[in-house]
Parts: C-alpha cells; structure tokens; sequence
C-alpha cells in the first residue's frame, strides 16, 4: 500500500490536465496523459527534478509557496487546495489536524431535526469512518432492503467493499468503491489510528478491491453527482446527490438523494407511501 499521498495527487492531478487547459499545443506524439512533468514543473517554476522527488516521494515537505504554484498551475479547486496541504502536512511524522479524537459518533439535536426536515428525501449521516449514524424514513426505505442498514453501526464503505450484496446494489460498483476509498482517505487518512485501522480490516477483509484503490485512488470524494441503485422492489433507480459537511467539530456530513428521474421519482413515492409529486425529478 502506498504511503505516498501527496505524490499520487500531484501525479494524477497532473495526468488529468491538458496541454490545452494552460495553453500549450498538444504536438505529435504524445504517450504521457496530460501534462509531462517538465510542462508542469516550468509553468510552476520549480525544477523537473524537484517536481520528480514530489511525486516518487523522495521529498514530502514542498513550502507553501512551491504548493500554491503548482495547485495555481493544475487548477486546483478550493476543495483540492485544501486537500493538498493537508497531505503535505500530513506527510511530516506524527501530525494530524484531529489529532487523537475518536470519531463522532452524537448526533446533535440541530442535526437531527435537520433530517427530519429532509423528509420525504433519502438523506443519511456519516461520520469520517463512513458509519451510518442517522437518517430520514425515505432513507430506510431505499437501503434497508439492499442491505445496506447491516450492522451496529452500519457502514457504508465496508458494505460497499466486503458485502457481495453490494455488487448487485450498485450497477455501477466499480466507480461506487472507488468513491467510499476516496471518501476514508481525504484528510490525513493512516495518520489518523482509527481510519488506519479500518483501512487495515479492509485490506484483509476486501483484498485487492480495497488495497488497489488505497494505492492508485488519490483523496476527495465526488462531493455530488449521479448514482444508480437496484432496489429489491423498484427495480433499478438513478438518485442525485449532495454532500453537506457539517461542522468541523461534528466531523460528520449528510448524504442527501433526490431522484435523477420522474420513474425514480415515482418509484421513491411508492416506497415513502407519499402522494405522487412529493419528491420531484432533479437531473444530475
């Protein structure tokens, strides 16, 4: 498993830029996906040679001023930025922002008169490790059946990656996992002991479907977007997603799924037992 962070996200982030994002021509030729490390190293201003100890590892400690450079270079968004001094920092030994506290587990009463104001929506609570700790009715009604409510407490990484059931839950599993190990990795992932010893169950427990993705899968989920879900009932259904992270002190954040749809629009209103209408189709 690598312990490289910060050098597979500059590596991928910069895979993933083209030369004509930063106005340079393609030119024949060309076997590197995106940028080529000297692009991105002169548009930085930093050495090729530098750039290449970032992303093999061999220095983990860039200055402020070397990382705003390169995020400025790859357009990095304001979510990302963050992310990459939080790796940067995360790589110097024995640092980590949450330092030892456990995961949160309390649900606020703020928070959960929040879900209950999201009804009829499936909305559900997570904290850092991916535990289920909260959600609406219509939630229940939507991951009940797969499985997905398994467990004391339930957690959705380690239903995405262990339980067999999930691959039939999601149609698009593979996407679907790479999300939940992204999710368990943005932050200072091994540096905090308990998100380490979770990623050390699921090495065992989901082999290569967990430890391919912490080696290759860089940090920060897809914050929305559009998931599939084939329910035991209603057949296959499309659901929009927000994430709403709550405050830095809860350490947790809300899932909220609306249909994508008017068929998953109609099928949520069956399975709530609502009037026809009352959850209305929202494109992803």
């Amino acid at each position: 498993m690598s312990d490289n962070e910060l050098g597979m996200f500059l590596r991928i982030r910069r895979e993933a830029v083209t030369p004509a994002d930063v106005g340079l021509p393609a030119g024949p030729r060309r076997r590197t996906p995106g940028l080529r490390r000297s692009e991105l190293a002169t548009l930085a201003g930093v050495s090729v040679e530098y750039l290449a100890r970032l992303e093999q590892g061999r220095d983990r400690r860039p200055s402020p001023q070397v990382l705003a450079a390169l995020a400025d270079t790859l357009g990095l968004v304001p979510a990302e930025r963050v992310h990459l001094h939080r790796l940067a920092k995360g790589a110097e030994g024995g640092f980590t922002c949450r330092g030892d506290t456990l995961p949160a587990r309390t649900v606020r009463p703020a928070v959960r008169a929040l879900l209950d104001r999201l009804e009829p929506a499936p909305a559900v609570l997570l904290n850092r490790l991916s535990e289920l700790l909260a959600w609406t009715e219509g939630y229940e009604r939507l991951a009940r059946p797969v499985g997905l409510l398994d467990g004391a407490p339930p957690n959705l990484a380690r239903f995405v990656l262990t339980d067999r059931r999930a691959r039939t839950a999601y149609p698009d599993w593979e996407h679907v996992a790479d999300e939940q190990v992204a999710a368990l990795k943005q932050g200072p992932y091994r540096a905090d002991r308990h998100i380490a010893a979770l990623a050390d169950e699921l090495t065992v427990t989901a082999g290569p479907a967990f430890a391919t993705r912490a080696a290759t899968v860089p940090g920060l989920p897809r914050p929305t977007g559009t998931t599939r879900l084939r329910h035991p009932e209603e057949g296959e259904l499309r659901l929009t997603y927000e994430t709403l992270d709550l405050l830095a002190d809860d350490d947790q954040r809300i899932i909220v799924h609306l249909p994508a749809d008017p068929a998953t629009a109609a099928a949520l209103d069956r399975l709530t037992g609502r009037r026809p209408g009352a959850l209305r189709a929202v494109p992803g």
